[in-house]
């Protein structure tokens, strides 16, 4: 069976394939430039988790195997979509009339980086020619205004190819980072719910000058600050912080570790994400703790969830919907507020246009900084009977025609 088809009627079964056998299942099984096999690859990477993208990058760097070094060049170039750099694949041999990058990752309007990727640094590599391609893609406009070169290299041993690219006259033009790192950066940004992540984060695969450390610890700093303000707010438990919470009593074990509470509730998450995915019948990537979006991004999902407040009456949930979570999913053409109970095995997916017309009648919260968030509020006057509160008037919606079950 070819692998996109085995991954859409059996995704659990792919699930427990290595890389070779993906490859192997992909097209004829025959990896090569403008293949049925690299197409369909490429096409099932886009889709697959960013811990899976991981699994393969060790396995081509720890095991090896034929071509390993080509499906290493597509593994890299899939962390630069997650990165949201826009992305064209390279070429995995070069012929006379091509250039011969490995990938081109750019920022729309912004910077443009030429990557070559590499298993290994037990060689020297051939920096004027890597140079060369980047010179030829600005020749043809290919590429425009500020441009650079990031080696990814397998291993993080590279002590020689540092010393090769510090003692090149090119070496402002060169970055170099281990696969390793590339995959740290895109847990970062998946885990951090800052849209300025994502942009902090592609800075630092730019030459920047070193001497002044403040743009550096600047990045640390956000992503770091983004997952703390997460840990903090699932400790919180007051529905006045309008977050995620610690755990609900009722069928969810209680941990005394903020981290596992927070890998708890995203095991939960992730069991509503991949619901609503069977139930509109597209695969989801993160873009960032909560938000995810369709492989071309048109169907996007804000997901969160709430514990069980059993002390509040008939107020059973309760979530924040960020300003910036709107505008995200607005940008896409067909856009959900999910919602989950933790105690639940159903979530609820709004779409965009019905939240639009409830925001008036919700109450808001303006934090000391400036950041505003609305407050949402599922009741539960009748057992099983959910409806979302609009309490600046007085009235109710009735969830159960957006329920999703699981």
């Amino acid at each position: 069976m070819p692998l996109l088809d085995l991954w859409n009627a059996s995704p659990q079964i792919v699930g427990t394939l290595n890389v070779e056998q993906i490859v192997a299942n992909a097209g004829n099984g025959t990896l090569k430039d403008d293949s049925d096999c690299s197409e369909e690859l490429r096409s099932y990477l886009s889709q697959a988790s960013s811990e899976r993208i991981a699994d393969y990058i060790e396995h081509c760097l720890t095991l090896g195997f034929v071509k390993s070094g080509f499906v290493l060049q597509d593994l890299v170039n899939e962390l630069g979509r997650r990165l949201e750099y826009a992305v064209s694949n390279g070429r995995y041999q070069g012929i006379p009339k091509a250039v011969g990058f490995d990938g081109l990752w750019r920022v729309p309007g912004g910077h443009s980086i030429v990557v070559e990727v590499k298993t290994t640094d037990a060689y020297r590599v051939p920096l004027s020619t890597i140079i060369e391609y980047r010179q030829k893609l600005i020749a043809a406009e290919t590429i425009s205004g500020t441009s650079s070169v990031l080696i990814v290299v397998g291993r993080e041993d590279t002590g020689e190819l540092e010393a090769q690219v510090r003692g090149s006259r090119h070496a402002w033009d060169i970055r170099l980072i281990s696969a390793d790192a590339l995959v740290k950066l895109v847990r970062i940004k998946e885990e951090a719910d800052g849209f300025e992540t994502v942009r902090k984060i592609q800075s630092l695969l730019a030459p920047m000058e070193y001497t002044r450390l403040d743009q550096m610890i600047d990045v640390m700093f956000t992503a770091t600050q983004e997952v703390a303000a997460t840990a903090s707010e699932l400790e919180d438990g007051t529905p006045e912080g309008g977050q995620e919470v610690s755990l609900t009593q009722a069928g969810v074990q209680q941990y005394e570790s903020a981290g596992l509470v927070i890998q708890s509730i995203q095991d939960k998450r992730e069991r509503v994400v991949a619901a609503v995915s069977r139930r509109f019948d597209a695969s989801f990537i993160k873009k960032s703790r909560a938000l995810l979006w369709s492989v071309d991004h048109n169907i996007r999902l804000a997901c969160t969830m709430s514990k069980r407040y059993d002390n509040k009456g008939d107020y059973k949930y309760w979530f924040a919907y960020h300003p910036q979570w709107h505008q995200f999913l607005s940008e896409g053409q067909k856009s959900f507020l999910v919602l989950g109970g933790m105690d639940l095995s159903l979530a609820f997916a709004l779409p965009l246009a019905e939240i639009g017309k409830i925001l008036p009648a919700l109450n808001t919260t303006t934090r000391d900084n400036g950041e505003m968030y609305w407050h949402i509020i599922i009741g539960e006057r009748l057992q099983g009977r959910f409806t979302l509160l609009k309490p600046k008037v007085s009235s109710s919606i009735d969830l159960m025609p957006f329920t999703v079950k699981f």
